[in-house]
Parts: C-alpha cells; structure tokens; sequence
C-alpha cells in the first residue's frame, strides 16, 4: 500500500503542466475512438464503477485569503498515504492559453475577477475524472484535499451533490499587507504573473472578502462544528501541525467507515 502512494507521488512531482495537458488528451482521444467503433454506450464493469455516480467525494476543504498558505499546506498533506491535495488554481493554470477554454479562463484570472461558476465546476469535474481516470486520485481510499473550490456560495450549492464536506480548514492571517509580500515574492519564485501586480492582487482580496468568505459561513450554518480556524502566521511546520490535528479524525473516519 505504501509504495503505490510512493508511486503516484513520485509521478505527481515527475509530471508536469505540459504532460498533464498531453495525458488529458491521450486520455480524451483514446475514449472517443473506442466509442466512435463501437457506438455504443460504455457499461460499468464492477460494483464499484455502478456506485462511483451515486457517492459523493469525501473531502477537506482549504479555505483562507489570498497568499495564506493553503497551497503549501495542501501539497504536504497531498504527500502523505490516504490524502490526495487538488489545488484548483494549479488546473486552471495547466489549461492552454492558446485554447478557447484557456483565452477565456485567462481573462478572468489577468482581471483578479473569478471564473464564472458553470465554467469553474465543469472544469473542476473533468480534471477531477481525469486523475481517477489515471488512478492518482482513488476516491475509495483517499481523503481529498480540495483548494480552491468553492469559492462562492452558488458553487457551494453546485457541488453539493459532489462533495461530502467532512471538515472545513480556515486558514487566518490578519495581516493582509504581510500576506501582499508573500504572494509578491511567491509570483518571483514561482513565475506567476498573476501573483505579480499589487491592483490584481488587493482585487482578489476585495473578491474574496465579498464572495468566497461568506461560503464558511453557509457551511457553519449547515455545521457548527465542521470548521476549523488555524492561525496562518506561523512557520509552514506549525501551521501544518495544526491543520493535521483538524484532519486526521476525518481521515480516521474513512478508514473506519469505506466509501
């Protein structure tokens, strides 16, 4: 069991946006021509292919302001057994610019402004399909790590027929001119212009504040106790120190409770 997580991680870090894309496509055209000879409708061909549409997907969700830290912390809980991080930012910024699809996703993203919903979740859906297509992600066995989704109260409603939302991460730094800095020196290191200019990024604070925070209180509404507030300010292994406290009764959940 270990090393078959050992492997899809070695894999995850080996490939990159460009072989993702390729591998999507490959994917994508071997499907079409099977169905196009046979022309007819694939059937499941196990149990648990019959019950993949009726289960929802077991997750944490990541949630804080822009540059808190949600990234880093999902991609080292992604490297543990049991847990798979999808960050959705990084899907979005795998997609070919070059595409329709891309042209239009990166208008969004080069304005601050958020994807629209239909667009955000149809996105989210195929790579989602396409990493249990390639048995990265095994949603009977692994806890997602969800970043980035949702990031409004409709896409909430949207993907609650998707989503069984075991616990809510809040990630909390109320310095939002330290968390500036961060993301300024994470578009150097990184090479992310959209991360570079300080007008996008106070944009995405402004949208944040007046779309994505109020999804933590639809949640608490639903649940008092499914959100966990951690402090942000701390060092990468004490902020992770304290997420991994939150999680791991979810994970222990799964364990005792299979998909």
């Amino acid at each position: 069991m270990v090393g078959c997580f050992q492997t899809k991680t070695k894999i995850t870090i080996s490939l990159g946006c460009q072989e993702l894309r390729s591998e999507f496509i490959r994917l994508n055209s071997h499907a079409a021509i099977i169905n196009q000879r046979t022309n007819v409708k694939k059937q499941p061909t196990s149990d648990l292919e019959l019950t993949m549409s009726e289960k929802r997907f077991r997750c944490v969700l990541l949630f804080g302001a822009p540059g808190v830290g949600k990234g880093t912390q999902g991609k080292i809980m992604g490297g543990i057994p049991g847990f798979f991080h999808l960050a959705v930012g990084d899907v979005f910024r795998s997609i070919d610019i070059n595409s329709p699809t891309g042209k239009e996703v990166a208008k969004y993203v080069s304005e601050g402004k958020l994807v629209p919903n239909e667009l955000t979740i149809k996105i989210w859906k195929k790579a989602l399909d396409a990493y249990v297509a390639l048995s990265w992600y095994k949603p009977w066995e692994d806890l997602l790590i969800l970043d980035g989704l949702p990031r409004n109260v409709e896409q909430a409603e949207l993907t609650d027929n998707d989503l069984e939302v075991l616990k809510l991460v809040h990630l909390v730094c109320n310095d939002e001119e330290e968390t500036i800095q961060r993301i300024k020196r994470r578009a150097i290191r990184e090479n992310r212009a959209d991360d570079g200019n300080v007008d996008v990024i106070r944009h995405r604070f402004e949208v944040y504040k007046a779309q994505t925070r109020p999804v933590i209180q639809y949640y608490k509404t639903r649940n008092p106790d499914l959100t966990a507030e951690i402090d942000a300010t701390g060092s990468p292994a004490e902020v992770f120190s304290q997420t991994l406290k939150a999680v791991i009764p979810c994970q222990n959940f799964c364990f005792t409770n299979p998909w």
